[in-house]
Parts: C-alpha cells; sequence; structure tokens
C-alpha cells in the first residue's frame, strides 16, 4: 500500500498527496510519531486528514501511513470499568506504560487487554445453524454483567467446531463457522466501524420508561427505554450534576458516559464518585455496569468528534446483547464545536454562527441510532439504546444553532434554568418549557406497576404549575389578597409541589434517588391535599384556615423526601391518615 506525504498542515488538519486509492474516512497514521488520523475529504491524489493528536512539531514531506481500514473500536469482555480516551484507548494502560499522567503521541495500546483469560461457558453446539448476532456463549464480565459472545452481524453459516467450556483470552478463536465453504473464527472479541450503525431486525416503540430516581424527570417529564433526550442549560445551572446524577442511579443495565470536552475536573470527580457508589437496584459497585470515555477540553479537539461514535457504538453492543443501554453525553456543544474547528481549518462554507452547514444530519445520524430493538440472532431478545446529552448554550440561549437543531430531533427536552438555580432549586429544570413526548407511552407501565392514578396524579400537578405561573403575574399586578380562593388554593398547592416533589437533593443519602413506589406516594400526599382542599374551599372555607389548620404536617410532608428511605413506604401510611384527619374536622367544622 503506498504511503502519502504530508503537504500542508493546520493544527488537527493535514493534508496529504499521493493518496490517489485512499478512502473517505479510512484510518491513517501521520507522520514520524505515526498519530492517529482519518481521512475526512479526498480531492485527486489528496487527502484531507483530521488528526486526533497534537500535530505539533510533524513537518511537510513526513510519511502517512494508510491503514486501509476505517476507524474502528474493539468489542468484548474487559470494557465494562475501564476508563478511555476519545479513540477507545484505556487511560489506565497508557499510565502504566508511559509512567506519565499525560497521554504520549502516537502510542498504540490495544482497547481491551490480550493477556487476561475470560471464563467461556458455551451455548451451542457442533453443527448448529447461527446468524449474526446469535448467541455462542457467555463471560460473566462482573457480578453485574453477563457478557452474551455474539456472531459478528455478518457471519452466517453451521457450526464446525466450539471449544469446551473455559478460560480463554479475547484473542483465542472459540468457534470456526462454515460460511459457504469458508472457515471463519469467531473470539470473544469482534471490532466494529464506529461511524456505521449496528444493524438490528426492528425498531420498535419505546413503552417503558427508563427510571433514573430523579423524581421531576421520571414523572413530569419521563424518558422510555430507547428515548432520546437532551439537557441544556448556561453555566452553572446544574447539568453536569443532573447528568451524573442520571448516569449514577438510572434502571439501565449498561451506563456509558462520555465526558466530551468538558472540564477535566468534572470527569475526575466521575472517576472518583462511580468506585465508591453502590448501584441503587443491585446494591453492587456502579463500576461493574459502567464505562467512562474521558476526552476532557484539554485533549486534542479532533478526538471530541469521534468520542461520541465511539460511546454510542459501544451501547448498540450491549444492546445486541439484549441490555437496556444508557449514554450519557456531556456535551453536543463541545462536539459541535469541534466539527466547526475543523470545518473552518478545511475552509468549508460555514452556515449559522460558523458551524458547518451539515451540522443538523450530524446531529440527526447521533440521536437516530437510540432506539428500542428487536435484535439480530437468536434466541430472539430485546435491547435499548437511550441517549441523553447535554447542550450548553452561551448565555443560556436556547435559539443558537445547536440547540435548536438539536430540539428537532428529541423527544424529550429538559431546560435548565438559570433563576430556579440561584434560587436553590435543584434540579433546576424549567417545568414551562420542558416536555415528554412518551407520556402517553409510559403512563400504562406507571398506572399498572406503580399506582393507578399515576397518570390523573401528575396531570393534576402539571395542571397547577401551568396555572400557578398565570397567577403569578395577577399578583405582581394587584396582590395575592385579590386572588379568588380557589386560586389561592393552586398557590398553595404549587408551593406544595415544588418543595415536596420537585425540588432533590443530589448530595442527600436519602433523597437523591426516590422509588417509583416513594415518587407516588409523595404525589398522592399532594393529590388527596389538592382533593380535598378544593372540595372544602367550594363550601366557603377560606385557604388561609385550611392551611393554618394542617400546622406542622405540610412541612413534615416536605421533610419526608428526605427522611423516609425506599425501603420504609409504610411511613407514608400514618401521614396520609393524619391529612385525612385534619380535612375529616374541618368538614365537621363546616356542616355545624
Amino acid at each position: 500500500m503506498d504511503n502519502g506525504r504530508i503537504v500542508r498542515i493546520n493544527g488537527p488538519l493535514v493534508v496529504a498527496d499521493n493518496m490517489r486509492n485512499a478512502q473517505m474516512y479510512e484510518v491513517v497514521e501521520v507522520g514520524e510519531p505515526r498519530l492517529i488520523g482519518e481521512i475526512t475529504r479526498i480531492e485527486g491524489d489528496r487527502a484531507f486528514i483530521q488528526v486526533y493528536e497534537d500535530t505539533s512539531g510533524i513537518k511537510p514531506n513526513e510519511p502517512v501511513y494508510r491503514t486501509g481500514a476505517p476507524l474502528s473500536i474493539e468489542l468484548g469482555p474487559g470494557l465494562i470499568g475501564k476508563i478511555f480516551d476519545g479513540l477507545q484507548r484505556p487511560l489506565d494502560s497508557i499510565k502504566e506504560l508511559t509512567k506519565s499522567p499525560f497521554i504520549a503521541r502516537g502510542i498504540k495500546v490495544p482497547s481491551i487487554d490480550r493477556k487476561t483469560k475470560w471464563h467461556f461457558v458455551p451455548k451451542v453446539k457442533k453443527g448448529d445453524k447461527v446468524e449474526g448476532g446469535s448467541i455462542i456463549g457467555i463471560v460473566n464480565e462482573t457480578p453485574l454483567v453477563e457478557h452474551r459472545i455474539l456472531v459478528p452481524p455478518y457471519v452466517h453459516g453451521t457450526l464446525k467446531e466450539v471449544v469446551a467450556e473455559g478460560d480463554y483470552t479475547v484473542e483465542d478463536p472459540i468457534a470456526i463457522v462454515d460460511m459457504n465453504g469458508d472457515e471463519v473464527p469467531v473470539k470473544l472479541m469482534q471490532k466494529w466501524p464506529v461511524r456505521i450503525p449496528r444493524p438490528f431486525k426492528e425498531k420498535l416503540e419505546p413503552t417503558e420508561p427508563l427510571l433514573t430516581g430523579t423524581r421531576v424527570l421520571d414523572t413530569i417529564f419521563p424518558i422510555a427505554k430507547g428515548g432520546t433526550a437532551a439537557i441544556p442549560g448556561p453555566f452553572g445551572s446544574g447539568k453536569t450534576v443532573t447528568l451524573q446524577s442520571l448516569a449514577k442511579w438510572s434502571a439501565a443495565k449498561i451506563v456509558i458516559y462520555v465526558g466530551c470536552g468538558e472540564r477535566g475536573n468534572e470527569m475526575t470527580d466521575e472517576l472518583r464518585q462511580f468506585p465508591s457508589l453502590k448501584d441503587p437496584w443491585t446494591g453492587r459497585p456502579l463500576l461493574e455496569r459502567t464505562i467512562l470515555v474521558a476526552n476532557t477540553s484539554n485533549m486534542p479537539v479532533a478526538a471530541r468528534e469521534a468520542s461520541i461514535y465511539v460511546g454510542i457504538t459501544m451501547a448498540e453492543y450491549f444492546r445486541d446483547q439484549g441490555y437496556d443501554t444508557l449514554l450519557v453525553a456531556d456535551s453536543t456543544s463541545r462536539w459541535a464545536e469541534a466539527l466547526r474547528d475543523l470545518g473552518g481549518r478545511m475552509e468549508e462554507m460555514p452556515a449559522e454562527e460558523g458551524f458547518p452547514s451539515y451540522l443538523p444530519s450530524r446531529l440527526a445520524e447521533y440521536y437516530e441510532r437510540a432506539g428500542r430493538v428487536k435484535t439480530i440472532g437468536n434466541p430472539e431478545r430485546f435491547g435499548s439504546v437511550t441517549v441523553a446529552s447535554a447542550v450548553s448554550p452561551p448565555g443560556g440561549d436556547f435559539t443558537e444553532p445547536v440547540t435548536s437543531q438539536t430540539l428537532r430531533f428529541v423527544k424529550v427536552f429538559w431546560p435548565l434554568d438559570v433563576s430556579l438555580a440561584q434560587a436553590r432549586h435543584y434540579p433546576a429544570i424549567n417545568w414551562l418549557q420542558g416536555f415528554s413526548a412518551y407520556v402517553d407511552l409510559v403512563a400504562n407501565w406507571w398506572n399498572t406497576n406503580v399506582d393507578p392514578k399515576w397518570r390523573e396524579m401528575r396531570d393534576m400537578m402539571v395542571r397547577t404549575l401551568i396555572r400557578e405561573d398565570e397567577l403569578r403575574q395577577i399578583v405582581r399586578l394587584v396582590g395575592p389578597e385579590s386572588l379568588a380562593e380557589k386560586d389561592k388554593l393552586i398557590l398553595e398547592t404549587a408551593r406544595l409541589i415544588k418543595e415536596a416533589f420537585l425540588k432533590q437533593n443530589a448530595y442527600d443519602d436519602i433523597d437523591a434517588f426516590s422509588s417509583p413506589q416513594k415518587q407516588a406516594r409523595i404525589m398522592r400526599l399532594i393529590y388527596l391535599f389538592n382533593t380535598y382542599a378544593s372540595k372544602l374551599v367550594e363550601r366557603g372555607i377560606p385557604t388561609k384556615k385550611i392551611v393554618d389548620s394542617m400546622g406542622q404536617l405540610l412541612p413534615e410532608i416536605i421533610r419526608s423526601k428526605a427522611a423516609i428511605k425506599n425501603d420504609e413506604l409504610n411511613r407514608y401510611d400514618e401521614l396520609e391518615r393524619k391529612l385525612i384527619t385534619v380535612f375529616e374536622n374541618l368538614e365537621k367544622e363546616a356542616g355545624t
């Protein structure tokens, strides 16, 4: 294969000639240090290469080595619990090799360790017919993850040979498939190009919620397994903490957290916290079901563009095993900035605010890889990829290109409001601007599995919050005394909703994670208060008298979110009894 020759260098962009037979998105090694790069444009025998490492020091006339392969990642046992850079290079292995905290240029380290042996248990036998995606055996990678070894998607035929149960490395052939006369070895590990979505049989409608333990996300703006969500907000509004809570407590079987262009100290917090945190669903360490991709702001800008694709390809791989996966990306704004940087260096025609004209199509390609699917291969199974991405609009301007284009492709919008953050209301999600297209789809699950009145209670809270915002405009003009009693009740109910339900402390041991059953119990208390109080107001009892009659009961309901654990929900029975008793006494007074 002929080597190219560098003719121009412009930051992460390198132009090489003598590349006539090169292909788009082919991986090349640039210069004497053999820096990793990818061809993004071809003009005649010239190739424009985006280099994923620092290009300082390389010179014109240095060689460009072609590999003949697209940018691909390794998929197999050994991914869970690892910390990779944007090109799927394991950071711990790099540190061990270089004895330095910094990534050396041109370093080549296998993504998956070649020496570790995994205990493989076959699930098929010689002579069985297999197709792409079929499970041929399992490896217990961690106590939380049974790693299912799949036939590569484009391999099919008859098993000519299958190894016995035992310990093997990821490079040992564990089966041989007779594919139209060709013998194709199957290993524990396979490779896949990151820019090509992995195939599936059928995309299904998402109907089951992805529970996160965050009340405003689960109830007000729920996301389904296989759904897409964006969480935009200005600096200081709590994007990273909200996404970290999502990654820590969600009910996804596999979580992939991509730090794309964010500050290094934020990723450091992740790396320090995850090993010590317990999965609320199983009690095991969270790192046993998590993969971290760290491509921070001080790393080469071009690698940000690749990190998103690396993350979602790993998510698709575990989806194909039949798992519900969650990809958390923080943030796609930094990814879009990398596209803008590279587009400017390639002298492409800029569109709005300097972003490339293909930004919408790239965002669409990214979000379209989410979904709940019926996988290829046998046995029949279903999996999902849920995508939740932060967006960082400058100054909180949601009309800027990345945010406005993202809104076209996501089904859930969790907008963060800096005024709520300044008022210490966290998560600072604006309940008037946000939306979820999955409410109707997941309502049946909630009504069946948690509380038959879930949809009714949720809708009551949303209506109350919307009406309260309208009343606040009136109060500013004429004062609260001029309001009708039923409107005063709405203000009290909305205050209870915000204080007891919407506010949630991500750093409180009890309040950080709220189970679906606990969420429903808090909702029920608010619903009962609103229902009984509305009847009394209609009978002429002032709202102030109702609230005063509660004494310390309303503050006790507000404190319950941080006082009652998820396994102590019977304590809510006493709160309900107290609430009903107060209203029964008020009704007796009204009757006399």
